[in-house]
């Protein structure tokens, strides 16, 4: 019973996150599963849908992102890094706590990601 009780409120955690980011941004983000593995760390896999002219916000994670671009193109801005454009058919990596954000040019793109990220902690939190 607290098992189900606290999947529950990660999700819930999970969902405000993103719906945070999204607010000011206008992403859509679908949590499709979410695994307690490995030890200490919660593995979330999710689609992110930017419309065009817009981004994912600068943000981090507290683990690291994968991704695989299903739908359109962005450019992806890691701080300490040049701009990078990727596209459908293209993955990408996003290290622990990097600094990033995702932007749609004029047409939007959709992205499936995959988290690693440390339990109990929200999958993403703003940047300045």
């Amino acid at each position: 019973m607290i098992k189900k009780l606290l999947l529950g409120l990660t999700v819930v955690a999970i969902a405000g996150a993103g719906a945070a980011i999204a607010q000011q941004t206008g992403i859509k983000r679908t949590p499709l599963q979410k695994l307690d593995f490995p030890a200490g760390y919660n593995t979330i896999t999710a689609i992110a849908e930017v419309p065009a002219g817009g981004a994912a916000g600068r943000h981090t994670h507290p683990g690291a992102e994968t991704g695989y671009v299903l739908e359109g193109e962005l450019e992806l801005l890691i701080d300490g890094k040049p701009p990078m454009k990727i596209k459908a058919g293209e993955s990408y990596q996003i290290p622990e706590g990097a600094i990033h954000d995702a932007k749609a040019g004029d047409k939007p793109f959709k992205v499936l990601g995959v988290y690693v990220v440390k339990a109990g902690e929200p999958l993403a939190k703003p940047a300045p």
